[in-house]
């Protein structure tokens, strides 16, 4: 009776770990239409192209190497698909805890849910850099990123390897329940470091220093990858309980998926009502940018705040992501998607607010741990994309950039039927 029992946890825990991935790898469906929504028509189908391709490059990546290098093992994945029915079942009777003890899932699962995060974390690049990079720069830079920059710094984390053999995040007392910092600050930090090697888009900024907006081309298809980012949110940090096959877990899972919801509505309207009072109008973009942030700024820790703190923690998001937006154009660092701001910045705010609520955390350890993430991906990520400047060259023509990259990265336009 026990081993059926444990069959069936072993079931349950697994198929819980595959079903949050598939939300999580649908997020790349909402980041693309994001994006989409964001560039200019002339930029449509190269963002796509990116998009996809990142997804496949990010898979490929970390099955070469990526997970060998952040959780230990061997390349390729050789060996996961085998299964000790025998040796699973001694495990689940040696825990602590017995049934109510750790986690115990496919090894194959566990691969699949940590690869959509490295996609995620490298999806963030690519709306930063949009309408002025050369694709295939891009995708040179996406091979190393989901490769080597993130499996390491990954390691350091949730891996609980020490960071180059001097200090353990961990016993400073770092913590990040679904990536706040990890997957999102990550993401920013390569995202911040190509951004300055690339520059500005023709055009945003006057020779006086004035800002000039550069709309996007399709608001309605902003709003839809929102509302999927938001989705697939669930997975996210929902699947990052790790278990779901009992009743203490499983209502951590619903606390997740409700904190998680909250927080994306608090920052919306944080969002809104600050683009409102510093606009005079309600600002769609800043809206949709809000709710993200709110969800980011609750990944780093969704299962300890109350209802209310989790809405509050969001809020904030919100508020810090307008801000942030223009504070980074005064800067004239230009990102066109908002994405520095919004995972980048309101995942420090994510990371510094978990000591509110989880005891076992120390904002000098989350200190730390920003730091390391930062300094890191950022630092390692400029090295690259200089390289690849050396070699290849990471920025299109003046002419390109003007006539748009959907025809000289890939000969074809998302909207053939619109003229200039």
């Amino acid at each position: 009776m026990q081993d059926q029992i444990f069959h069936l946890q072993y079931a349950m825990d697994t198929f819980y770990f595959l079903v949050c991935g598939a939300l999580v790898m649908w997020m790349a469906a909402g980041f693309a239409m994001l994006e989409a929504g964001l560039v200019r028509a002339k930029n449509t189908t190269e963002i796509l192209t990116k998009n996809v391709a990142l997804f496949a490059i990010s898979c490929i990546m970390y099955l070469v190497c990526g997970y060998a290098i952040m959780y230990g093992g061997t390349w390729f994945l050789s060996g996961i698909q085998d299964v000790d029915v025998t040796s699973t079942l001694t495990d689940f009777a040696g825990r602590e805890g017995g049934f109510e003890g750790g986690s115990i899932y496919s090894g194959a699962s566990d691969f699949f849910f940590q690869v959509v995060f490295v996609a995620t974390a490298m999806s963030i690049v690519s709306g930063a850099v949009a309408e002025r990079m050369k694709l295939w720069s891009f995708l040179a830079f996406a091979v190393v990123m989901t490769g080597v920059i993130y499996p390491l710094e990954g390691s350091w984390t949730w891996g609980g390897a020490d960071v180059f053999g001097m200090y353990n995040l961990g016993d400073m007392g770092f913590s990040d329940f679904a990536g706040s910092g990890i997957v999102h600050m990550a993401g920013a930090a390569a995202a911040l470091a190509g951004v300055l090697i690339l520059g500005a888009r023709k055009g945003k900024y006057g020779p006086n220093g004035e800002v000039r907006a550069i709309p996007g081309a399709n608001l309605p298809l902003a709003t839809l990858g929102t509302f999927i980012l938001w989705m697939g949110w669930f997975g996210f940090n929902g699947g990052s309980v790790l278990k779901l096959g009992d009743i203490a877990n499983a209502n951590s899972v619903a606390m997740v998926f409700l904190n998680t919801n909250a927080a994306a509505a608090g920052g919306a309207i944080g969002a809104l009502v600050l683009a409102r009072i510093l606009f005079g109008k309600a600002d769609l973009t800043m809206l949709l940018n809000g709710a993200l942030a709110g969800l980011v700024a609750i990944t780093a820790e969704p299962s300890t705040p109350s209802a209310l703190g989790a809405t509050l923690i969001g809020v904030a998001g919100g508020l810090i992501v307008v801000v942030s937006i223009l504070a980074l154009d005064k800067l004239k660092i230009d990102d066109p998607v908002g994405a520095i701001s919004v995972h980048g910045v309101v995942g420090l705010w994510g990371l510094l607010a978990v000591p509110l609520t989880n005891d076992g955390a120390t904002f000098g350890g989350q200190i730390a741990g920003a730091l390391t993430i930062f300094v890191w991906v950022f630092a390692a990520s400029l090295v690259v994309w200089l390289v690849i400047k050396a070699i290849m060259g990471v920025r299109v023509s003046e002419e390109e950039e003007y006539e748009g990259v959907d025809i000289s990265e890939c000969g074809m336009e998302a909207y053939p039927e619109f003229k200039k």
